[in-house]
């Protein structure tokens, strides 16, 4: 990013951002002007989206998502580096098997759980103490269709994303009218994440969405802008679906 708009005031704390769809989300806010807080697991791959984003405007925080001390750290050098944190996109997110939900290892079920609900849940907790509950702001949880109907093969990470979308209603209920609260529920965006999902047949996979691709990191980094900024100071406690049109073919024989 050679060119970067005047500072807009506003600070994002994005999770699972060194690439992918978080990395997306990132590079919308950065280009609009907000300065951000990335975090991912591997600090090499952080520091290289940090400087591909603009080290001026950027920071990294390594660690894991459902690590306590890793979620206080991040908000901590978050309210150190720019003195406010305005908005919290929770994208860091797992989904380590693939198969029939009837043979789960429960404790897979509970890393599943931990990583993709427990994580948002503690992060919003610490940036609405931290500056939210004075301050105002907004939430974003990137959910998943999956939590909107059933997908076979990827039950655990399902579930997980429906309670997603039942924690962003509450939130929003709990933080209102400080802090609006939505999500985001993507179809398949290519990623690595979701590579096994159209590797080698993403012609085919993309076939059944109306608008004939598959999704891409930015198409959800618009849409968590869009739910940051203030054209969205009437919406709270929504998922937003995108998906390209994929649920239009539900119930089509």
């Amino acid at each position: 990013m050679t060119e970067l708009p005047e500072l807009s005031g506003k600070v994002a704390l994005v999770t699972g951002a060194s690439r992918g769809i978080g990395y997306g989300v990132a590079e919308a806010l950065v280009a609009r002007g907000d300065r951000v807080c990335i975090t991912g697991r591997n600090e090499d791959t952080l520091k290289e989206a940090v400087d591909r984003l603009g080290a001026d405007r950027v920071i990294g925080v390594a660690g894991k998502a459902h690590d306590l001390a890793h979620q206080s750290e991040a908000v901590a050098r978050t309210m150190e580096a720019f003195g406010r944190v305005d908005f919290l996109v929770n994208n860091a997110g797992t989904n380590p098997v693939f198969g029939p939900i009837a043979d789960l290892d429960l404790d897979v079920a509970r890393k599943v759980f931990e990583t993709n609900v427990v994580s948002a849940l503690g992060l919003a907790q610490k940036t609405w103490h931290a500056w939210q509950k004075d301050n105002g702001g907004a939430i974003v949880n990137i959910a998943s269709i999956a939590g909107l109907a059933p997908s076979p093969f990827i039950g655990a990470y399902g579930v997980s994303k429906a309670a997603m979308i039942n924690l962003t209603q509450q939130l929003a209920h709990e933080f209102a009218p400080k802090v609006r609260v939505n999500a985001i529920a993507p179809a398949v965006v290519k990623t690595k994440f979701a590579q096994a999902l159209y590797e080698g047949r993403e012609e085919e996979a993309a076939a059944s969405y109306p608008l004939g691709r598959l999704g891409v990191p930015a198409d959800i980094g618009g849409a968590a802008a869009f739910l940051t900024s203030t054209q969205s100071d009437w919406v709270t406690g929504q998922t937003l679906v995108v998906d390209g049109g994929l649920f239009l073919n539900a119930g089509v024989g």
